[in-house]
């Protein structure tokens, strides 16, 4: 056996081939798959061996037997390090991590452009009730060219509630072809930063009340759990459209629905799900200005490939005691490098 092995285990899926290549350019790293179905005495002798978990950033793809908290934890005495397969994170519990010495990684950014495209295609289509006009135009022939009369988006209001890669990325695009207003809502980021984005910040009820879009592109975490509800939705303008391609959960969406039935928004761009997929009778499949996707903003061959490659560097540099960029638990640092050079001498 190679000395000094660093065992790495992937649940289900890797978001590219291009993971298990850089990795095992290094001899010193192994990599194993587990599955839902992996008979339990395969997957415990794997946890019990594993220094890393490469885990799905999505928890409709993770099952609560191998979320990253505690209960799995106690099943992998040996873990060091846990690297979600893209930005999100909400599969694993950060607490927990730092508790137990364990590092936490995401790849923040290496789906940026895939996201911000996506968000900027729902507010265009919305904006120009393309969808509307495609299935009306299905059904019978439309004489009349003022039916779905739409709006353009430049010099309009975008706002936008987290502004990290995706936000930065969607921001300079609304600003850079459509010369629109950038508002901004992230107790994270300074004014300084956001000045230097060309963003302005602002409070989220006076950034809803002003924007002509609202985009959300914060992590679902406690604090923003239910963040957009009947209030928020109150307090936007009735021309103005939602869209989402965060995380379920963190917006309403039975609020949603009420919001869209008394024509409080004009409408809404849905990529993400309490529940997903979502069922196909859910309220908000029924509304001809809600146009949905499942959770795709972020697969492109492109993002993929990015993520893949960043999340395996990432653990190689962590294995080689650099810090890497994308730490979600960064005051864990010490503990970790101690937990490491314990492991490997």
């Amino acid at each position: 056996m190679t000395p000094n092995l660093k065992q790495v285990f992937y649940l289900e899926y890797l978001a590219h081939p291009l993971f298990q290549s850089t990795l095992l350019q290094r001899p010193d790293f192994s990599l194993q798959r587990l599955s839902h179905t992996t008979p339990r005495p395969e997957v415990e002798a794997i946890l019990a061996g594993a220094h890393v978990y490469q885990i799905p950033a999505t928890r409709a793809e993770v099952t609560a037997a191998y979320r990253a908290d505690r209960t799995l934890f106690a099943r992998a005495p040996n873990l060091l390090l846990v690297s979600s397969s893209g930005a999100g994170y909400d599969t694993i519990d950060l607490d927990d991590c730092t508790q137990a010495g364990i590092l936490a990684l995401n790849q923040a950014g290496g789906n940026r452009h895939a996201v911000a495209e996506h968000a900027l295609g729902m507010m265009l289509c919305l904006s120009k009730q393309i969808i509307q006009s495609d299935r009306a135009m299905r059904r019978a022939p439309i004489a009349d060219r003022t039916r779905f009369m739409g709006h353009d988006m430049e010099g309009k209001t975008l706002g936008i509630v987290g502004l990290g890669a995706v936000g930065t990325r969607l921001a300079e695009l609304c600003r850079g072809l459509f010369s629109m207003r950038v508002l901004a809502h992230d107790p994270f980021v300074s004014a300084e930063d956001m000045a230097r984005h060309g963003v302005q910040p602002l409070p989220l009820p006076e950034l809803l009340r002003r924007s002509d879009y609202v985009s959300l592109n914060c992590p679902r975490t406690a604090a923003t759990e239910g963040l957009i509800g009947t209030k928020e939705f109150a307090m936007m303008q009735p021309h103005a459209y939602f869209i989402t391609t965060a995380r379920g959960g963190i917006h309403d969406e039975a609020a949603l629905v009420a919001a869209l039935q008394a024509g409080k928004i004009a409408g809404a761009g849905l990529d993400v799900w309490a529940t997903e997929p979502p069922p196909p009778d859910h309220p908000l499949l029924g509304f001809d200005n809600v146009i949905a996707s499942s959770h795709t903003a972020g697969v492109t061959h492109e993002a993929r490939k990015r993520i893949a490659v960043m999340a395996a560097e990432q653990i190689i540099q962590t294995f080689d005691s650099k810090r890497p960029p994308r730490m979600l638990n960064p005051e864990v640092w010490e503990r970790f490098s101690e937990r490491l050079r314990r492991a490997f001498a």
